[in-house]
């Protein structure tokens, strides 16, 4: 009806949106310290290594936004400062997603395939701080000679 509030409206203005509480100011403050150490996670700078997470429609279907997560919440929780952490489109590996390139210096460049939450984890711990290969989940590209 015109001139009346939506619902929706009304519990925006209670201070509600959905089932969702309104934000303290120390929410806020804690919401953005923690967007702003996942930013920098994506910055180049000062980063040796690098995760790369196919977030192509298959990627993102098979899990990837949840192994993207799953990687942010272990580098953090080990302190592991120099990875740098992003995305991209399709790796054409569809049979294998969600897939996870990795590249740390002095080691070979890999990608992952079939990677949950727990092999993310495991890639933290046994590739990245670890220097040791996580065979069981190893990929690799097509060589360019027979892409055409």
């Amino acid at each position: 009806m015109a001139g009346q509030p939506a619902e929706h409206d009304l519990m925006i203005c209670k201070g509600k949106v959905g089932n969702m509480a309104k934000m303290t100011l120390e929410d806020l403050r804690k919401l953005r310290e923690t967007k702003k150490r996942e930013m920098n996670r994506r910055d180049s700078n000062d980063k040796s290594a690098q995760i790369i997470i196919g977030m192509g429609t298959c990627g993102i279907a098979a899990g990837a936004k949840q192994v993207f997560d799953a990687f942010l919440e272990e580098l953090e929780h080990h302190g592991v400062q120099d990875t740098r952490i992003t995305q991209t489109g399709c790796m054409g590996l569809c049979f294998s997603e969600p897939t996870v390139e990795v590249d740390v210096p002095g080691m070979p460049r890999v990608i992952y395939g079939n990677v949950d939450d727990k092999v993310a984890r495991r890639i933290v711990k046994e590739h990245l701080i670890g220097g040791s290969l996580v065979s069981d989940h190893i990929f690799d590209k097509p060589a360019a000679d027979i892409i055409k």
